[in-house]
């Protein structure tokens, strides 16, 4: 696995890539397939080698929320935390992109917490940087304009995706921003009139966001 080494020896142990390598299965995944869904286990978490990920909640009435990407040299700490405690999962993960990971059981991730520094590390750093975002998406929801948050949501999504095209339907960003589409398409032609984008029959082609 060679993207496996330049993705994470400057993260990772040398004996902890070769474990990786012995004990981890290579999986490549097409643009929206489903890779964990809400009430299951968890057997194996991923190491993310290329591609992007974009994890989701349902909230009681079964709506979707985003909570945060997952790009190259980054894991799931909601998946740790699950595979740690051996409960069943409260997200939703889908391929933003077409995806290459290597997933690593279950098992080992408390060997490895013990016995690497660079596993140690790189679990909690995985923790932080989700906890930074999650905080991020609650003071969005709280405190911005959802003409904001559609704005940031478009940025971003051009940045995971290395692609000023968005190709997503308006009832797919309302599902991820929480919203309708009624409101998601008024305030893209808002954006269109600024020219801020250009709206197309397939695609919403991002100017000066």
């Amino acid at each position: 696995m060679d993207a496996l080494n330049e993705t994470y020896r400057n993260i990772f142990e040398p004996q902890l890539l070769e474990e990786i390598r012995e004990v981890g299965q290579l999986k490549e995944y097409k643009a929206g397939e489903t890779l964990m869904e809400i009430g299951n286990y968890i057997r194996s978490m991923p190491l993310l080698l290329s591609g992007a990920i974009k994890i989701l909640r349902d909230d009681e009435e079964g709506e979707e929320l985003l909570l945060y990407y997952l790009e190259r040299g980054e894991t799931c700490s909601v998946t740790m935390a699950c595979c740690m405690g051996q409960t069943k999962s409260e997200i939703r993960a889908i391929t933003e992109t077409d995806a290459r990971m290597v997933m690593v059981p279950v098992q080992k991730m408390e060997e490895w917490m013990a016995k690497y520094n660079g596993w140690r590390s790189y679990v909690f750093e995985s923790y932080h940087n989700r906890l930074n975002e999650l905080l991020h998406t609650v003071d969005s929801i709280a405190f911005k304009k959802l003409d904001q948050r559609l704005v940031e949501y478009l940025r971003k999504k051009s940045e995971v995706t290395k692609d000023n095209s968005i190709h997503s339907t308006h009832q797919e960003i309302a599902h991820d921003l929480h919203t309708s589409r009624v409101v998601v398409s008024r305030l893209l032609k808002k954006l269109e009139k600024l020219k801020k984008l250009k709206l197309h029959r397939n695609h919403i082609q991002l100017l000066e966001l």
